[in-house]
C-alpha cells in the first residue's frame, strides 16, 4: 500500500466525506529531507566538498565559462522513494549553484545561467574533481521520507482565486491535516536539502511560481499573444504549475542569506531532462 492509498483509507476511516478526501490527498505530497548523518543511518549523500565527475568531463560552468559552486551530491539509489517524485532509480544527482549571480538573473534562457544539475548515471567512472577555490566542508547526508502541504491550507486570506475556491471545498482541512501529521510525525531532522514536496517561502519577494508564471506572461505579450495577465486566468495559471512542476532540490547555500531552489516540471523530471530545470534563488533578508 503506497502513502496516498494510506491517508486515503485511515480518512474513510475517519468518516470524513469521499469528496473531501480526495481533494485534499490530492494536494498531498512526499518529500524526501536530507539532512547531517546521525549515528547508524545510511550515508545517501553529501553537502558541500568534492563532488566526483565523470572522467573527462569539465567542471560545470556558467554561459561566461565561470565555474559553478557545488553544493550537493545524492545517490540515488539510496535515497527513499517518495510518491509522485520520479527520481531517477540509480545514479548520482550533483547540484551546482552561482547563488550571488543568479538571484538576478531573468527566467529567459532555455536553462539556468548560473545554476546546474548533473545525473552521472549508475556504472559511470567518476573522479574527484577539481573545482574553482577551496571546496567547504563536506557534511554527509542521510534522509527520510517527509509529508509536506502546501502553505494554502489553512489560511484564510488568499491573494489566488482558484486557492481561495479550494480552500472553501475543504471544510475538513485541518481535521485532515492534523491526521496526515499522525500518519507521518515530523523526524525531528533538519533539512540541508530537499527533494520534492513544495517550494518554501524565503524572505519577501515572489515565490518561484509566481516569477514563472508572469516570465510566461511576459513571453506571451513580447510574441503578440493574447495576454492571460488578467487576474483570474493568471491565478489558473499558477495553479497549474504548482500542478505540473515540483521543487527538485532546496537548500540553503553558503551565504547566510541565499536559499535554492531548482524547479522541474514532472514530465522533465521522468524523462530525465535536467537541463530543462529551472534555478530561483531567493534572499532571507
Amino acid at each position: 500500500m503506497d502513502r496516498y492509498e494510506q491517508f486515503r483509507r485511515a480518512a474513510t476511516d475517519r468518516g470524513f466525506p469521499d469528496d473531501e478526501i480526495v481533494k485534499f490527498a490530492d494536494q498531498l505530497r512526499f518529500a524526501v529531507w536530507a539532512g547531517i548523518t546521525r549515528d547508524g543511518e545510511q550515508v545517501m549523500g553529501q553537502f558541500g566538498g568534492v563532488p566526483r565527475l565523470p572522467v573527462g568531463v569539465e567542471w560545470p560552468s556558467s554561459a561566461n565559462g565561470s565555474p559553478l559552486p557545488f553544493v550537493a551530491s545524492v545517490d540515488c539509489a539510496l535515497l527513499p522513494r517518495a510518491e509522485g517524485l520520479a527520481l531517477p532509480e540509480d545514479g548520482t544527482l550533483l547540484f551546482f549553484l552561482q547563488h550571488e549571480d543568479d538571484l538576478f538573473a531573468p527566467l529567459t534562457a532555455d536553462e539556468p545561467e548560473f545554476a546546474r544539475v548533473v545525473h552521472v548515471p549508475a556504472g559511470t567512472e567518476t573522479a574527484p574533481a577539481a573545482g574553482p577555490g577551496e571546496p567547504g566542508g563536506e557534511r554527509s547526508l542521510s534522509a527520510s521520507v517527509e509529508v509536506v502541504l502546501p502553505r494554502w491550507i489553512g489560511e484564510d486570506d488568499f491573494d489566488n482565486g482558484v486557492l481561495e475556491d479550494l480552500a472553501g471545498e475543504l471544510q475538513h482541512a485541518e481535521e485532515l491535516s492534523e491526521l496526515a501529521d499522525e500518519l507521518w510525525p515530523e523526524q525531528d531532522r533538519g533539512a540541508w536539502l530537499r527533494l520534492g514536496g513544495y517550494c518554501s517561502r524565503i524572505g519577501g519577494q515572489d515565490t518561484p511560481f509566481t516569477q514563472l508564471t508572469m516570465a510566461g506572461v511576459r513571453s506571451r505579450h513580447e510574441a503578440g499573444l493574447p495576454d492571460p495577465e488578467r487576474f483570474g486566468a493568471s491565478d489558473v495559471e499558477e495553479y497549474r504549475l504548482t500542478r505540473e512542476w515540483v521543487p527538485l532540490a532546496q537548500f540553503y547555500t553558503e551565504s547566510d542569506y541565499h536559499y535554492g531552489c531548482f524547479l522541474i516540471s514532472t514530465d522533465d523530471l521522468a524523462a530525465k531532462r535536467f537541463e530543462r530545470m529551472r534555478s530561483f534563488t531567493m534572499f532571507s533578508e
